[in-house]
């Protein structure tokens, strides 16, 4: 008799019907017994369809509405009954021992909450072995080999359910990008690591969003302020939110401004607003984090910033 799984694979898509494919037969063909959950973010070109016909038969959590990565993890997680939990990319293949590499490197790490995957392009360049945490507070793909990382990669990363759920679970708010940065930075306070491993994982990026657009610059700034202010040490979080602010005021003004979205101004007073509405949710989740936390984030951003 195979022994039951100990992993739940979620894998949120939204319109991934032309790259779903590739993602589930990956995990049908993993070495190692699974719960596959796919959560579909509302998709209208045939997705549902697709998994409902696929022999894999997956489970699938269909939702009402487009929720992003980040709200979609979140919508999974109270529906995880394993010990660990995967979040993998729709656009991610994973070989056949994937699965199996990185519950064993939980299993000889007590002290570690999640192990992040090696994202690998089509072309065979490395995009990601982890993250890593700038000196200005941005979340950075690593490139490099490393046995510990900051922080994970969302698109590829086994977690030990309890651990996430003990740390606030995932900032289903965020919509997408930087849900992965903050979860692992709450980890971290919690006292928790985070270990890299070579296991690749081939990940086609962008897929379902397009990196660089308007959408993808305000997701990234946004998060990336939200992020500081809940995780960050206070001083950190303001100089980093003074300095965003005083840059968009500057800009009408600034010649030779690159030609990117995160530039404009428009955009910029838009990520601004939406963080000043969310400030009082955001003051109470530090508050939170903060009383949960058993390392202090003096201590976690001298270790880790500017990585």
């Amino acid at each position: 008799m195979s022994s039951p799984p100990r992993s739940t694979v979620v894998v949120v898509t939204w319109r991934g019907a032309g790259h779903l494919t590739d993602c589930l037969a990956a995990l049908a063909a993993q070495d190692r017994p699974h719960r596959t959950l796919v959560v579909d973010n509302a998709s209208d070109d045939g997705t549902a369809a697709l998994l409902a016909a696929h022999p894999a038969a997956p489970e699938v959590l269909r939702l009402p509405r487009n929720t992003g990565y980040a709200g979609g993890i979140a919508a999974a997680l109270p529906q995880v009954s394993t010990p660990f939990v995967a979040w993998l990319n729709d656009d991610a293949a994973p070989g056949p021992g994937w699965l199996a590499d990185l519950e064993d490197a939980l299993d000889a790490a007590p002290d570690a909450a999640a192990v992040t995957s090696t994202l690998v392009l089509p072309d065979g360049t490395t995009q990601s072995t982890g993250v890593r945490l700038t000196a200005d507070g941005h979340g950075a793909d690593h490139t490099e080999p490393a046995a510990e990382v900051f922080g994970f990669c969302g698109g590829a990363v086994l977690l030990r359910t309890s651990a996430l759920r003990a740390a606030g679970g995932v900032p289903a708010s965020y919509f997408c990008y930087y849900e992965d940065a903050d979860t692992a930075w709450r980890l971290r306070l919690g006292g928790w690591r985070v270990l890299g491993s070579p296991t690749e994982v081939r990940h086609l990026h962008g897929a379902s969003t397009r990196p660089g657009s308007p959408a993808f610059h305000r997701w990234n700034e946004r998060n990336r302020l939200l992020t500081l202010l809940r995780c960050a040490p206070a001083a950190v979080a303001l100089r980093e939110l003074a300095r965003f602010a005083v840059l968009t005021a500057l800009l009408p003004i600034k010649r030779d401004v690159p030609d990117a979205a995160n530039f404009r101004p428009g955009l910029r007073l838009r990520v601004l607003g939406e963080v000043v509405l969310r400030l009082p949710g955001t003051i109470g989740a530090r508050r939170r984090i903060g009383a949960r936390a058993t390392i202090g984030r003096g201590a976690v951003w001298r270790r880790w910033a500017g990585g």
